[in-house]
């Protein structure tokens, strides 16, 4: 089990609707139980609350679910928020047993509270309900936010045209209301025809640009978002449109104190197994949203959780010159299954490939990395060796980087059992890691020359 990143004992963190209050994040989520898989047995919202996103506390259930005979036997994903003198939740009911029935299988309901702790179902019929010519079963996560230019609420939710699930008409779509009650349907919000279907979506602004987050599940399986000046588009994409990689799902975000924290889950792998691909669900983990000089958005790790670590090592500043073939430098030889890492890199012009490697076993030469391919302008998360062939199913682990002979590169990287998270240049990827042949950590290059400072190792967490 994870150490550091949340994971309520027993269970699998799902989707997340986040709030904030005074100091205090609320983490309203699904738990799965994996009985006998995902999906399996009914789940409604949990909730656990953190400061620090190192201690959480679990207040356990906030809105149970229905029967099997209720539209909401199952509580998917919406929107936690404050207006009119209350605390709201629009969220989807979900009945895997309605299509049969001829009753649509995604409704969205509603829920009310004075504390944030204690919900009540309210049962109202709501307006925002599938509109004509969209797929009735794909119809959820509803998000709100104050549209305070034009005085009105504004409800966006992932939809999809009806049609055959394949076809890539996922879109968001919008409604308007003046009070909560009586929505008005907008039509299309942002409908690229690029995925099958949009999940999780996401709209805030900082400064003057707006931000519209998506996750979607037929093209990379990846959060990705757009930007605009206004609210009516264009939406643009930046050059890098996502956050992190396919193990990094259906995250949203929340401002609080002027931390902006995008709340996703890092996905396991079928069987807790290297080789077989990702399943629904895993465990909760936070990156920091901030936003770049031209107006695209980075993440970084929150303060509070890099300080999290226990005992610092540094290593002397060196340089590994390898102009014919590929060498390492071992910096740790005994990391425990929860460390960070830090370093600063430059390399020199020619070189192929450098990166970190963890959980080695030098004897072997087997270890994860993450490689920087230098004529790529990308990195990866990759088993190495890479033999048996895939020894890793790492479809999706990679990141585009711009990469410059010369200029100095800050890495960090997060460690927490399976989980492996690094950080450069705002650019993040995470991944998952369960063989762990050894307990070394290394740095290498191909072909070139590395210089490495700043370089250390912080094992444990602190008491």
């Amino acid at each position: 089990m994870q150490k550091l990143y949340y994971q309520f004992p027993g269970t699998w963190f799902g989707d997340c609707m986040p709030f904030g209050h005074g100091d205090k994040f609320y983490l309203y989520h699904q738990r799965d139980t994996r009985k006998p898989g995902p999906f399996g047995e009914p789940f409604g919202w949990d909730l656990a609350t953190t400061s620090d996103f190192v201690h959480y506390e679990d207040k356990g259930v906030a809105i149970p679910r229905g029967t099997d005979e209720e539209q909401d036997q199952f509580i998917f994903a919406g929107s936690v928020f404050e207006a009119e003198g209350q605390y709201h939740i629009f969220y989807t009911g979900y009945n895997r047993d309605y299509p049969a029935l001829g009753k649509p299988s995604q409704v969205l309901m509603h829920a009310y509270s004075d504390d944030l702790v204690t919900w009540h179902k309210t049962q109202d019929a709501l307006t925002f309900t599938p509109q004509e010519g969209y797929d009735p079963d794909d119809w959820r996560d509803p998000w709100v936010i104050r549209d305070e230019e034009n005085d009105q609420y504004l409800l966006i939710l992932g939809a999809r045209l009806q049609g055959p699930k394949t076809r890539q008409t996922g879109r968001t779509v919008k409604f308007t209301s003046k009070d909560l009650k009586n929505w008005k349907f907008e039509g299309d919000f942002w409908a690229p025809d690029l995925y099958t279907m949009h999940e999780m979506p996401d709209l805030f602004k900082i400064g003057d640009w707006w931000y519209h987050i998506v996750t979607e599940y037929s093209d990379r399986s990846k959060m990705v978002y757009r930007m605009s000046k206004s609210l009516e588009g264009p939406w643009i994409a930046p050059k890098d449109d996502a956050f992190d990689g396919r193990a990094y799902y259906a995250g949203r975000t929340f401002e609080l104190n002027g931390q902006r924290i995008l709340f996703g889950w890092v996905a396991t792998k079928d069987q807790d197994d290297d080789d077989n691909n990702f399943i629904w669900a895993g465990t909760f983990m936070a990156h920091e949203v901030y936003q770049r000089e031209d107006g695209t958005l980075g993440v970084r790790i929150p303060e509070t959780v890099w300080n999290a670590f226990d005992k610092e090592e540094k290593t002397e500043d060196f340089v590994i010159d390898t102009p014919t073939k590929s060498t390492e430098k071992v910096v740790a030889k005994d990391t425990g299954d929860i460390f960070k890492f830090e370093a600063d890199v430059e390399f020199t012009e020619g070189t192929r490939t450098f990166g970190v490697r963890f959980y080695e076993d030098e004897d072997k030469a087997e270890s994860y990395q993450f490689v920087f391919n230098v004529t790529e302008d990308r990195y990866v998360f990759e088993k190495k060796p890479n033999w048996p062939w895939p020894a890793n199913q790492n479809i999706g682990l990679e990141r585009p980087l711009e990469l410059v002979p010369g200029k100095k590169y800050n890495i960090k990287m997060i460690v927490d059992d399976t989980i492996a998270t690094i950080y450069v240049d705002g650019v993040a990827l995470n991944a998952r890691a369960y063989k762990r042949p050894g307990e070394s950590l290394s740095l290498f290059a191909s072909e070139g020359s590395l210089k490495v400072t700043n370089c250390k190792v912080t094992t444990g967490l602190k008491k």
